[in-house]
């Protein structure tokens, strides 16, 4: 690791003796036509800067030294100049570019730098007006080939094999978090992005640099937009609404926007198979704020709070199962209720100094609070019956000669608070296209954890013993004398302190060897991390993380991409990982180590006379001291050791582009395969070892009726292991849940469009206005994110009873600006 530091070291004093012994020339490059030209390589032996948008370019050359300059561009003859220039001086040329006597296609100029990086960009529009039962950012990235998921209520998804807690979600370059107790995807609510507030998306789904955080699958990276004028949004539906006010103050200094959101997950919840009384209440409120004090001084504050109030009292439930020709239906009566609480608290202030063109300094600090309390009692009397299967019967698909099973009661009394605080600061030094980024970042975290839930289970008159312990039940044969103990309990009072200072550093430049453009970024992270606690020994440890990225952009007709990247990424232990099955914390657990490597290709051409995309990557990833995990619904459950390594591979595929022109659609597909093995006792699929994946993002309009706009969210998932019960061994439970199919279709009418006028006068008011509705779930898919297992000890039987998802819901909205 020593020698990794010296390396890099040696790259920044390269970095700035380059610099330091340089000269510039610069100029405009313009055609016959005297038009700018963008994109033009500008370059000498491997070294070159690209024409921005008004055709200017500034490139560092050696003095004393014969330079011969070259610019060159697809659609122009190339050119080349020599030039002699000494130390300190600076020239301007500003050459004109020939076209090629050829016929040359149409060239379609876009933005490289996203695409070179790896990023996925998502327009905010896109995400506006796609459909989904939890609409937003998530919705949007669980059409991408490498994020996978089975649960359309929930925010949460996996990414190429990781589970929920390896995804790094920034906004404005601020990590923000989740709450940690939520279990179900109907308790969380609001996707933690305002889509109202958002500018950019940029989503990686592997292989991302150093200057990102310490997690292993991905990063999301959302950047709030600053309002330039007075501007309200507002969208409303049967779910909830939604509204954002921006604006100006203090002489245009002070750019202002405040969004708040309500959402209500009644639609869904009352339409399955259970009936209850069902309130949940999901309100957010998020402020971002930039204040200009000079031309190199600016500040920003982001400010977040949420309420999720969770109350759910359930009265019965009947759900069929079984085959076609055995029909089997269980029925519950219940009692008592479940009330939750999630509150959250966030903020963060950030100053920007730029002390000249070169070099700028960014200081951050910001502070997480939440506050969980998860309290239920429920009592559940349940029965098996035969359904019904007489087409002449007058009882058709009622359940018959049900048989009583037993009863289960649940028992929570749940709390978490936390506080999370943290400083950072940032060092960015840019000159032409190389720059150097440091960080160093300081966080404390307290996490103050109460958990108490049992589960008591009677089948049959008989107490039912807890799982894993033998002798099992054998009553009424054998009289079981020992106490009665609950079939699941877990009892613990943690507090629990996590000090950690982290850093970064890393170069990206770009060079040409020839017409051949090529772009790397190479860095490295560290974190040392202490934990302590009541009750519990100190305990320090530290990693490095080396990363890297290469694109080659050749200088050929088709327009292509070629990239690598990889590196050691390690995801040192939150809160939640240290704790185990039975709220017991471990210090000593360590990083995950995923050592990745990934190869990718993008295709830009044109069909149809518009444009597309074909995006193409294959990855592996060796994953060791692995923390193996359990899921139940969205609740991860860790073993809290390090007793496992793993792997993940796979190859993905999205084509985006005008299908119908002026829209964007694609279509997606993914194969995944990831396995573990604990403890040496070989390799078995993980939780989320969802095989393959197909999605399709498709926007329409009717042509002699334009404003009638049409979009349609498709996704088919294999299904993943989980049909099994959580305290089960996995070794002996690999039962897969189904497949997941679902499709979620929005129809709407434009009024009035923000880039084009309306002779209506009332319509005048309104930037933009919009109505339809939404069908979820269209097809009616009977999807299922869990089981829940039933036992018969009369007749030692276990029964699977599967928990359905959403059925097909239609939704009203309404959307408007001004």
């Amino acid at each position: 690791m020593k020698t990794q530091i010296a390396i890099l070291f040696f790259f920044t004093l390269f970095f700035f003796e380059n610099w330091a012994q340089s000269t510039v020339i610069k100029g405009f490059v313009s055609n016959e036509s005297g038009n700018p030209v963008e994109n033009v390589s500008v370059f000498y032996r491997s070294k070159g800067v690209v024409t921005n948008t008004e055709g200017y370019y500034e490139i560092l050359v050696p003095s004393n030294s014969q330079i011969l300059l070259n610019f060159s561009h697809v659609g122009y003859k190339k050119l080349q100049y020599e030039f002699r220039l000494r130390p300190g001086e600076e020239i301007e040329f500003s050459p004109t570019l020939v076209y090629k006597s050829e016929e040359i296609q149409e060239v379609i100029v876009k933005d490289k730098r996203d695409e070179i990086q790896g990023n996925v960009t998502v327009k905010t529009e896109t995400i506006k007006n796609t459909p989904g039962a939890n609409q937003g950012v998530e919705s949007i990235l669980k059409t991408l080939p490498g994020v996978n998921f089975n649960n359309e209520l929930s925010t949460q998804y996996n990414v190429r094999g990781g589970s929920f807690d390896e995804n790094l979600i920034y906004i404005n370059g601020i990590e923000v978090y989740k709450p940690f107790l939520i279990r179900s995807g109907q308790q969380e609510g609001l996707s933690i992005v305002n889509s109202q507030m958002t500018q950019n998306v940029k989503f990686s789904a592997g292989g991302f640099q150093a200057k990102y955080g310490d997690k292993l699958s991905s990063v999301l990276d959302i950047t709030y937009r600053k309002p330039e004028k007075f501007g309200l949004q507002f969208d409303a539906s049967l779910l909830g609404f939604g509204a954002t006010i921006e604006g100006l103050a203090l002489n245009n200094n002070m750019q202002i926007m405040v969004g708040a959101r309500y959402r209500n997950n009644s639609l869904f919840v009352d339409q399955n198979d259970t009936r209850s009384n069902f309130n949940p209440a999901f309100t957010d409120f998020q402020s971002f704020i930039t204040y200009r004090f000079s031309e190199k001084f600016s500040m920003e504050f982001l400010g977040t709070a949420s309420l999720n109030d969770y109350n759910f009292t359930p009265f019965t439930r009947k759900t069929n199962f079984g085959t076609l020709l055995n029909p089997v239906a269980v029925i519950v009566d219940y009692e008592g209720k479940e009330e939750d609480n999630y509150q959250t608290l966030s903020g963060a202030l950030k100053g920007t100094y730029a002390f000249n063109e070169t070099l700028s300094l960014e200081l951050t600090t910001s502070a997480y609070y939440t506050r969980e309390q998860e309290y239920y009692d429920i009592i559940a009397a349940y029965g098996i019956g035969d359904v019904n299967t007489d087409l002449g019967s007058d009882d058709f698909g009622n359940t018959d000669f049900i048989q009583s099973i037993g009863t289960q009661q649940d028992h929570a009394r749940n709390e978490l608070e936390a506080n999370i605080s943290n400083f950072q600061a940032k060092l960015n030094y840019r000159k032409n296209n190389r720059l150097l980024e440091l960080g160093i970042k300081y966080q404390n975290e307290d996490f103050n954890d109460r958990v108490i839930e049992w589960q008591m289970i009677d089948s049959a008159g008989f107490a039912v013993r807890p799982p894993n312990r033998f002798p099992g039940n054998d009553e009424p044969y054998t009289p079981y004398i020992s106490p009665i103990v609950p079939y699941q309990n877990v009892r613990a009072f943690n507090d629990v302190n996590t000090q950690r200072i982290l850093g970064f550093v890393q170069l990206s430049d770009q060079f040409f060897i020839q017409d051949q453009q090529f772009w790397y970024n190479i860095g490295i992270r560290a974190q040392h991390w202490i934990v302590s606690g009541q009750g519990l020994s100190q305990v320090s440890q530290t990693v490095f993380s080396p990363r890297a990225q290469l694109t080659w952009k050749p200088n050929w007709q088709s327009d292509m991409l070629f990239r690598v990247a990889g590196g050691v990424y390690q995801q040192p232990p939150f809160y939640r990982e240290m704790r185990d099955s039975l709220g017991i914390v471990h210090p000593e657990v360590k990083a995950q180590k995923s050592v990745q490597i990934i190869l990718g290709n993008d295709y830009s051409f044109t069909m149809w006379n518009r444009p597309f995309k074909l995006t193409t990557e294959a990855f592996y990833k060796k994953l060791t001291e692995v923390n193996p995990f359990t899921i139940d619904n969205v609740r991860i459950r860790y073993r809290a050791k390090n007793n496992a390594t793993a792997y993940a591979t796979g190859f993905e595929m999205r084509l985006n582009g005008e299908f119908v022109q002026g829209t964007e659609s694609w279509f997606s597909f993914g194969y995944l395969k990831t396995e573990e093995n604990i403890e040496n006792r070989g390799y078995i699929s993980r939780p989320t070892d969802q095989r393959l994946k197909f999605a399709l993002l498709f926007q329409d309009y009717i042509p002699a009726i334009p404003n009638i706009k049409m979009y349609l969210n498709t996704v088919y998932n294999t299904g993943v292991p989980g049909g099994s019960p959580s305290y089960a061994d996995p070794y002996d439970y690999q039962n897969r849940l189904k497949d997941y199919f679902r499709a979620d279709l929005g129809i709407s009418y434009v009024f009035k469009d923000i880039n084009t006028p309306s002779k209506e006068q009332w319509l005048r008011s309104f930037k933009s206005l919009s109505a339809g509705i939404e069908v979820f779930n269209m097809f009616d898919a009977q999807n299922t994110i869990s089981n829940t297992w039933v036992t018969d000890v009369s007749s030692n039987q276990s029964f699977a009873i599967p928990n359905y998802l959403s059925p097909r819901i239609l939704n009203v909205k309404v959307s408007m600006s001004l």
